[in-house]
């Protein structure tokens, strides 16, 4: 007999005899490239002076950037007021939803409480930014309260637009077939509740991408290895198709990841559809409905849908002034900054962290990681009447999950280059070391970020 954990699935393969779990932890860990992903908390360099200065600083956004731009920014200064501003009480960890959603974690490993995660001395204001007015250099809340700044760091992520998807209801999510990971933990929870459903007896999957950027455009993709992963343990693949709609030509921006994915899913039996944007669902009847380009409509029966939504930049960002007016992130409201600095390219004195930055890639916690503490350096620097000095090259990474225990480590830059920064895990290659990192080490590596440890 199989044994089971707790989610009702088979545990992970065990590591090799040769290198246990806990070897294999520690290696990576320990390694010194593991600092440059936020593996392991760094020994903080030695202090430097801090910057006097009596300037306010607004952060708006409590997620990962915000928070870290928060430490850092506390550490670097002497004497500055800042405030952040969110209504948020909980603060989640996202990249975990898809661990929740396909059954591997429990919900309460991506749930914090925002009051322990705030630095000493920040001003929290509970509420959300509803107008950016640049120009006067001032905030306007949602309680109507006009708050002005100094300085302001923009780390208000992204809007889910489900409104573009004809009789879409996050709150069915769990139900008749509906799933997907990106609006919260609970609906993380209902969308491996209605996986775990459909493995059991299989069927007709449908998995969705949106033609708009994406916070972790790899979701998307851990989603349907997970369910194809599924199906297959629980024995119901050969009574199953797994398919794969497309509102783009391809599923990935990088082109070696792309075409790496579609060679799997080739050999994997999942099919792919592209030029393909989900139009409206019928969730009661488990009818999808796409559209192509030239108008042509196709109905599509499911047993499982995962539905990926269209995102854009928060209306407090897209209706302002501080949103890109031309080019590609236009249309999307996103945060107007250059792309090197995340310096505002025409208020100087505003930054952008984190998934609202218009930037050609980068949606992710990992660039977060990478690029605050720049944005703060960068901050301090025009404080002090000094250029920015450091440039950001985009590095973004995504664990890949393949199935249980096995993964892809993908990093790459603004250029779509592979710039893989641990010797043990060859991308695009499969690895029990970039699974144990994703399900092991990047939340306790998040919070380290999330500290301004790293």
């Amino acid at each position: 007999m199989t044994h089971r954990n707790h989610l009702g699935k088979p545990p992970m393969p065990s590591a090799s005899p040769a290198l246990s779990r806990r070897a294999l932890l520690g290696g990576l860990a320990s390694s010194s490239t593991a600092v440059g992903l936020g593996l392991a908390t760094a020994a903080p360099a030695a202090q430097a002076q801090k910057l006097a200065t009596k300037a306010h600083i607004v952060i708006a956004g409590s997620g990962l950037g915000g928070i870290a731009i928060a430490h850092r920014l506390g550490n670097l200064l002497d004497g500055a007021k800042i405030t952040l501003i969110d209504a948020k009480e909980t603060h989640n960890y996202q990249p975990g939803y898809t661990l929740i959603a396909s059954g591997v974690w429990p919900v309460e490993k991506v749930i914090d409480s925002n009051a322990e995660l705030q630095p000493a001395g920040v001003q929290w204001v509970k509420d959300m930014v509803a107008e950016f007015d640049p120009v006067a250099n001032a905030v306007v809340t949602r309680s109507g309260q006009r708050i002005a700044y100094d300085y302001l760091v923009v780390a208000v992520g992204t809007h889910q637009d489900w409104t573009q998807i004809e009789g879409m209801d996050v709150q069915a999510i769990g139900r008749n077939g509906l799933a997907s990971v990106y609006p919260s933990p609970d609906a993380a929870v209902a969308t491996w509740k209605a996986m775990d459903s459909f493995r059991q007896k299989g069927g007709q999957a449908v998995m969705t991408l949106p033609a708009t950027a994406l916070k972790c455009a790899g979701a998307p993709l851990k989603m349907t290895f997970m369910v194809r992963d599924r199906l297959a343990q629980a024995g119901t693949l050969g009574a199953s198709s797994v398919q794969f709609y497309s509102a783009l030509n391809n599923v990935f921006s990088v082109k070696s990841v792309n075409d790496a994915v579609l060679a799997r899913w080739q050999t994997l039996g999942i099919g792919l559809h592209t030029t393909q944007k989900l139009q409206a669902i019928d969730i009661g009847a488990r009818q999808a409905y796409f559209v192509n380009p030239e108008g042509a409509r196709t109905q599509v029966p499911y047993d499982f849908i995962h539905v990926v939504p269209p995102m854009r930049a928060p209306d407090a960002v897209k209706n302002s002034d501080l949103a890109w007016k031309e080019g590609p992130m236009a249309a999307g409201g996103w945060l107007e900054v250059d792309k090197e600095t995340l310096q505002h390219r025409r208020y100087p004195n505003v930054f952008g962290v984190g998934d609202i930055n218009g930037t050609p890639r980068g949606k992710t916690a990992a660039t977060v990681k990478k690029s605050a503490p720049s944005v703060a350096q960068h901050l301090v620097d025009v404080m002090a009447g000094r250029a920015p000095g450091q440039k950001f090259d985009g590095y973004t990474s995504c664990p890949l999950l393949l199935r249980e225990g096995s993964a892809w480590l993908i990093e790459f830059d603004y250029e779509g280059r592979l710039i893989p920064s641990l010797p043990m895990i060859e991308p695009l290659q499969d690895s029990y070391f970039a699974w144990l990192m994703k399900t092991r080490l990047l939340k306790p590596a998040y919070m380290a970020v999330l500290k301004g440890r790293v």
